[in-house]
């Protein structure tokens, strides 16, 4: 009897660590990979965390595919963008590298790449691990062009006269490297950037028709919903219609989901162009929100996201597809008018907008949705950044990921699996869009180095309907819990609390990296 007791205790230790070791092995990322998830990224551009119907109590935009996403799947309410502009965003998140270390602007009409080509990129890292990766729609990452000579169009703007590159100036007949392709996808399809030229199809490294005209677009009889055209000048093809991108766009990326097998994975990045000026919504949204042009713009940009949803689960891929949605940065100037006009807060109840160091300009939307392994209807107050996307990732498909790569990106597995809620993940993280301000979030504490987080100046009217003022510090205090809007600055109070966030955001930028590596959550 002792004997059989004895061994009965040992059979039920052995079972119990083995539950051990599964379930750490699960958390690592070890385990998920007996059939690895395809992944697909949703990437809207300059979509406010108020735009999103879900999380704005007061939002005059219905948002039902985007809602139902957050029902299906984990919604983050502190989650941030790198910057608070496009082109740093895009490079941190396919990155896991703040933006900062490379540059802080965006890449200009016919610009270089934002890459070094000794980058390790996202799509790199999922393509060694034996996935077909795919870029469709906005790039704004830049290209290596083959100019034939210097740019020979000249315009008035702004007061000043610029030098734009026209159609002759640009060899069409060579492939366009350093591109989609030269950072680890297999396929590409876009129009570079809605509002950059040159105004034309890119599929791969080609030009689908050679641009020969100048952009002519407010000359031929289009018109904006709201705000302006944004256009920079440069070469597009004869009769280009920009109300034609967003739907075109979206064929694409529905075929692109119904000629997946199933077979192998695949990583699909769908970057939007919208709710970005120019704001054109279809003709078919018009009137479909309360909140003029923008917010019909945004009920077709959530349609957008509903058809890549319903093209996964008519192809059966939903149940093994992991999708993660979210935007660039906060919302663009328009916003502020748009408050005033319709009451609706693209920005939520956090101060600023797009280009700022504020909260507007960076606390974005972010959904992660992977059945059977995210708990569905899940809300997540987690600090995360885009740039965690990356150690994510590897660790949910095992792939390999090198040391010096993903210098500042969190593994936000133990947190998509509803394991990690009672400590913060993060040690800190930083907040930037310009070089000239800088910001440091510690659990709820916000330090900025400056006496303003602005950069897009706030309108009078806008600040007094807000109540908001401005602060006299050299440096500015939060507590973003109790404060979200940024009211109370408490500079004066904490002397030694900015001191060890002081050093800490200038260890940040003195380092190449803001995870230690010797405790990488990913080696």
């Amino acid at each position: 009897m002792k004997i059989i007791l004895e061994r009965s205790i040992i059979f039920l230790l052995v079972l119990f660590m083995a539950a051990c070791k599964n379930k750490k092995e699960v958390r690592d990322g070890v385990g998920i990979e007996a059939k690895r998830p395809n992944i697909v990224i949703i990437y809207a551009d300059d979509m406010g965390y108020g735009d999103l119907n879900c999380q704005n109590p007061t939002s005059k935009i219905p948002t039902p595919n985007l809602d139902r996403l957050a029902s299906e799947g984990m919604r983050f309410t502190d989650a941030h963008s790198s910057s608070g502009i496009c082109s740093p965003s895009r490079y941190a998140l396919l990155t896991g590298t703040y933006h900062w270390r490379r540059q802080h602007g965006i890449v200009q009409s016919f610009g270089e790449p934002f890459f070094d080509d000794n980058d390790f990129t996202l799509p790199q890292m999922l393509q060694r691990s034996g996935y077909t990766t795919a870029c469709i729609g906005k790039w704004h990452l830049g290209w290596d062009w083959e100019f034939k000579n210097e740019p020979s169009g000249e315009k008035m703007q702004r007061g000043k006269k610029i030098k734009f590159y026209q159609s002759q100036d640009i060899d069409w007949s060579r492939p366009i490297v350093g591109g989609p392709l030269a950072r680890g996808f297999d396929y590409y399809f876009g129009d570079g950037t809605i509002n950059f030229p040159p105004y034309v199809w890119v599929e791969n490294d080609r030009v689908l028709k050679v641009p020969t005209v100048n952009q002519n677009i407010q000359s031929s009889g289009h018109e904006t919903k709201e705000g302006n055209w944004e256009f920079r000048p440069g070469p597009m093809v004869e009769g280009w219609n920009p109300y034609e991108v967003l739907p075109t766009l979206t064929k694409k990326v529905v075929e692109y989901i119904n000629n997946q097998s199933g077979a192998t994975p695949f990583f699909l990045y769908f970057a939007l162009p919208s709710p970005h000026a120019p704001i054109i919504p279809n003709e078919e949204f018009v009137g479909k929100s309360e909140a003029g042009g923008y917010g019909d713009y945004m009920v077709q940009t959530d349609w957008v996201a509903g058809q890549v949803l319903k093209a996964l689960k008519a192809r059966g891929l939903d149940e093994n597809t992991l999708v993660i949605f979210s935007s660039d940065n906060g919302p663009e100037k328009y916003a502020f008018a748009r408050a005033e006009k319709y009451n609706h807060y693209s920005m939520g109840n956090f101060r600023g907008l797009k280009r700022d160091v504020w909260e507007g300009g960076h606390h974005i939307p972010f959904i992660v949705k992977w059945p059977g392994k995210i708990e569905a209807g899940a809300v997540s107050d987690e600090l995360i950044s885009q740039v965690d996307i990356m150690a994510t990732l590897a660790a949910i498909t095992k792939s390999e990921l090198p040391q010096e790569a993903a210098p500042d990106s969190y593994n936000l597995l133990p947190v998509f699996l509803g394991e990690r809620y009672n400590s913060p993940l993060r040690e800190a993280m930083v907040h930037n869009t310009y070089e000239n301000i800088w910001a440091l979030r510690k659990d709820n504490w916000l330090y900025i180095d400056g006496p303003s987080g602005e950069h897009t100046k706030m309108p009078d009217g806008f600040k007094k309907l807000r109540n908001y003022e401005n602060f006299k510090t050299e440096g500015l205090l939060f507590d973003v819990k109790s404060d979200p809007e940024q009211r109370m600055n408490l500079f004066a109070r904490y002397p030694e609390k900015i001191e060890v966030m002081r050093q800490l955001l200038g260890e940040y930028r003195g380092k190449g990296y803001s995870i230690d590596r010797s405790n990488r959550p990913i080696k």
